[in-house]
């Protein structure tokens, strides 16, 4: 079994201008690299770590961290990196990181097509009231020119289930001493399709349950309940 743990990205510039990111790649700002290191600092306390080198990829239970991760993967995107390097500098309390950060380009965040670029305050206007779908904080694009939907995101999210489970999950100690713990830094729209997908949960009511904030982090798990999925939460509505 692999326990999951899904974080976003801190703020980044585009978060901060109201602008849609997508794949554009723009650094955090200050206050998101102090998101960042908000939530390390946060996951250090409850337990969490990094995997030594010396050590099977399922520590004992003599260990008394309540989390050791074996492995951190990041999107491609500058601002997950930078947000997934914060989080391992951290968990390696004074020791130098064990485990390099390692790039999935499956993390990327969902492609925003034309949208790409744009003011978030102006989805209504450009794709119209049919195209959009509306919570009670956010309005989502459904299906602008050149973007993926989330029908497309959940296909994606649902592959990049199925390589974490055959690939990541078997590379390794195989023992029965504990579950494996891996930490995901991803995005916005698609950590939430990750959600969607791990839990067979229809996307509509996923964007209607939950926002997925800056360096919030999430708990994929066969023993979790989808309920309890938020570890750690933040309170902002940005894009």
């Amino acid at each position: 079994m692999i326990n999951i743990y899904v974080a976003r990205h801190g703020q980044d510039i585009d978060n901060s201008n109201g602008i849609l990111n997508g794949h554009r790649n723009e650094p955090l700002t200050d206050l998101g690299r102090q998101q960042a290191r908000d939530v390390g600092k946060k996951m250090l306390q409850e337990g969490f770590r990094l995997l030594q080198q010396s050590e099977s990829a399922h520590p004992s239970s003599t260990n008394h961290a309540t989390t050791t991760l074996s492995a951190i993967y990041s999107s491609p995107l500058q601002r997950a990196y930078e947000t997934a390097q914060i989080f391992s500098n951290i968990l390696s309390g004074e020791k130098k990181p064990s485990i390099e950060v390692q790039v999935l380009d499956a993390l990327i965040e969902r492609d925003f097509g034309v949208m790409t670029g744009m003011p978030t305050s102006s989805i209504l206007e450009k794709c119209g009231r049919d195209h959009v779908f509306s919570t009670e904080t956010i309005h989502y694009f459904i299906d602008p020119v050149g973007a993926e939907t989330f029908d497309d995101l959940i296909i994606r999210a649902k592959k990049l289930l199925s390589y974490i489970e055959q690939e990541i999950s078997d590379n390794g100690d195989n023992t029965d001493s504990g579950p494996k713990s891996i930490l995901l830094v991803t995005h916005g729209d698609f950590g939430k399709m990750l959600y969607a997908a791990y839990y067979n949960i229809d996307w509509k009511e996923v964007l209607k349950q939950f926002h997925f904030g800056n360096s919030e982090v999430l708990l994929l798990a066969k023993d979790s309940p989808p309920e309890n999925a938020h570890v750690f939460e933040t309170s902002q509505y940005n894009s």
